[in-house]
C-alpha cells in the first residue's frame, strides 16, 4: 500500500470545508492547521486571477521531517503515511524547520487553556468556558473529538509538534479522511499509488500533475490536478 491523494483544483470551490472538517475532526488549536490553503492573486487589473491551493501534509516518500528526527518520533507508517509518536517528541522543532511546506507546528502554549477560564464574559448573564468544558465531561475543549484518541492524543500537550496524519484513526476502519467526506464538490480522492487500477493512479494518468516543491526531492504523495482560476474584473 502506498498512500497517495489526488486534489482536483476544477473541482475545488475553496469554501474551505476541508480546513474545517480537519480542525472539528482533530481538535487543533487556535494558530494551528492541519489542513490550509494557498491563496494568490495575479496580474493587472483589469485582467486578475486568482487561485486557491488546498495544502496539507503531503506524506512524502523521502520524508525530510524523519529524516531529521532524532527520537524517531517522525516515522514511515507501512501504508505510506507520515505519522508521529507524540509521547517520543521532545519538542526541538528540526522536523518542522526541514518540511518545505511548512505543514508541521509547534505547541508554544496548553492547547485550549483558555477553556480553563472561570470569569464569566457577563458576569450573572453567561456561564464561564471552565463552567462549559466541566457540563460538556471533556478534558480540554468541549467539542474535542474522542475518537481521534483512537491513534494519536486528542490534545497534543505543548512543547510538541503536531501535523496532518490522513485521518489514519479513520482510515483504520474504513473511513475517508474528514477533509475528504467534507469536501461538497468530491475535489479530494485517497487510494493506493501501488495499484494501476485506483482512483488516484488513474487520474495521475489521465492528467498532468502537479506537486508542491518537487525540486525539494522529497517525492511528495499529494498530487494536484487542472487548475483553479477565477478571473475577476
Amino acid at each position: 500500500m502506498k498512500f497517495g491523494m489526488v486534489i482536483d483544483l476544477q473541482k475545488c470551490v475553496g469554501c474551505g470545508g476541508c480546513d474545517l472538517a480537519c480542525k472539528t475532526e482533530n481538535n487543533t488549536a487556535d494558530g494551528i492547521q492541519w489542513s490550509h490553503h494557498i491563496t494568490r492573486t495575479e496580474g493587472t487589473f483589469p485582467d486578475v486571477r486568482y487561485s486557491y491551493i488546498p495544502t496539507l501534509c503531503n506524506h512524502c516518500e523521502d520524508a525530510a521531517c524523519v529524516k531529521v528526527c532524532p527520537k524517531g518520533a517522525m516515522y514511515k507508517a507501512d501504508n505510506g503515511l507520515t505519522l508521529q509518536d507524540n509521547d517520543k517528541c521532545i519538542g526541538c522543532r528540526r522536523c518542522e524547520r526541514a518540511c518545505p511546506y511548512g505543514v508541521i507546528s509547534f505547541n508554544k502554549q496548553t492547547p485550549h487553556h483558555y477553556w480553563q477560564d472561570d470569569h464569566a464574559l457577563v458576569a450573572g448573564g453567561t456561564v464561564s468556558p471552565k463552567e462549559v468544558l466541566m457540563t460538556s465531561g471533556a478534558h480540554r475543549s468541549p467539542h474535542e473529538n474522542p475518537e481521534r484518541g483512537d491513534t494519536y492524543p486528542v490534545t497534543r500537550p505543548r512543547r510538541t509538534v503536531e501535523k496532518c496524519t490522513g485521518c489514519d484513526h479513520r482510515q483504520a476502519v474504513g473511513l475517508q479522511p474528514a477533509c475528504v467526506d467534507a469536501c461538497p464538490a468530491g475535489a479530494r480522492v485517497i487510494g493506493d499509488l501501488d495499484d494501476p487500477n485506483s482512483d488516484v493512479s488513474r487520474l495521475i494518468k489521465l492528467h498532468t500533475p502537479m506537486q508542491l516543491k518537487p525540486e525539494a526531492g522529497t517525492k511528495p504523495r499529494v498530487y494536484y490536478i487542472r487548475s483553479f482560476n477565477v478571473h475577476t474584473v
